[in-house]
């Protein structure tokens, strides 16, 4: 099954006039040429998409399905164009960072921000993306640099350690652990179900969390793997569990959640993954700029 964005924008015409005739007004068109480009559509779908003895004309279940993803596709396409066209016009270099969800919270929006005052004539692009595809997209030039907390081997791809940023605990408001006021002991928290991200791919962030425990010979009474940062946050704030995070989150915290130190001190390298060779001009920039509370 083969389907161009053209017969996409006319079926939306369609479907937005309930008409073939003011739709094809709408597009600038005749009318049989496009009965004739939307009768192709359907025998491309195998399947009716309008209800052609209703007055005005109805969509079929089918065709309010194609309705709402032919939305997304066509939007997400003039996106891209008006993308493309902004970026010929202005013709300017662009400096593409890739991160991940655990670093979006060490003193990355301050640095990024300096970087950008200090370098008018770039644009730069930010990329939320795990570490797999960090890797394949420093190779494929997709991206510049990425930021990140797990190292993944590749001959090709040197990594800078920025710094080591301390872990806290998330834990449900008013968990007994946090009754002492103090620190809290990896054994204590091993009693909870943890919460790790990302849940793929691997190796990750989540498997950084879970050596503090397997080097102590520690194992949680339960893991329950989620995809992202935030959802780990909902789920220990409604009870669910606890999570160790980057200490830099309790700054951008939620309210429903209360946090503690880890009694064992552990830390989470802060990285910097860039191709190997000579550092580029704005990266040189970028790393005279950041300064780590």
């Amino acid at each position: 099954m083969a389907i161009d964005v053209r017969q996409l924008r006319y079926f939306l015409a369609v479907a937005a006039e309930r008409s073939f005739t003011r739709g094809a007004r709408r597009l600038n068109m005749a009318q049989a040429p496009l009965s004739k480009r939307i009768q192709d559509l359907e025998e491309e779908l195998g399947t009716q998409l309008f209800d052609r003895e209703s007055r005005p004309i109805s969509l079929t279940p089918a065709g309010h399905l194609l309705r709402e993803e032919a939305l997304h596709v066509v939007h997400r396409l003039d996106q891209l164009q008006a993308t493309m066209h902004r970026f010929i016009a202005a013709e300017r270099p662009r400096f593409v960072i890739g991160l991940v969800a655990s670093t979006l919270y060490a003193h990355l929006p301050e640095m990024i921000a300096r970087f950008r005052d200090e370098s008018p004539g770039l644009e730069i692009v930010i990329r939320e993306m795990d570490s797999i595809e960090q890797v394949a997209a420093l190779q494929e030039g997709r991206i510049d640099i990425g930021f990140d907390r797990v190292m993944v081997e590749n001959p090709l791809i040197t990594h800078m350690v920025l710094g080591e940023e301390p872990l806290a605990v998330a834990l449900p408001p008013l968990h007994p652990l946090l009754d002492t006021g103090g620190d809290i002991s990896l054994t204590d928290i091993a009693t909870m179900p943890l919460i790790i991200y990302p849940a793929m791919p691997r190796p990750s962030y989540a498997d950084l969390v879970l050596s503090f425990f397997h080097d102590r010979d520690l194992a949680p009474s339960r893991v329950i793997e989620v995809r992202e940062l935030q959802t780990a946050l909902v789920m220990v704030a409604a009870g669910m569990g606890a999570c160790i995070i980057p200490d830099s989150v309790r700054r951008h915290g939620r309210t429903d959640i209360d946090y503690a130190a880890i009694a064992e001190k552990p830390t989470a390298p802060f990285l910097l993954r860039r191709r190997a060779g000579a550092m580029s001009d704005p990266l040189k920039t970028l790393l005279r700029l950041y300064h780590p509370a």
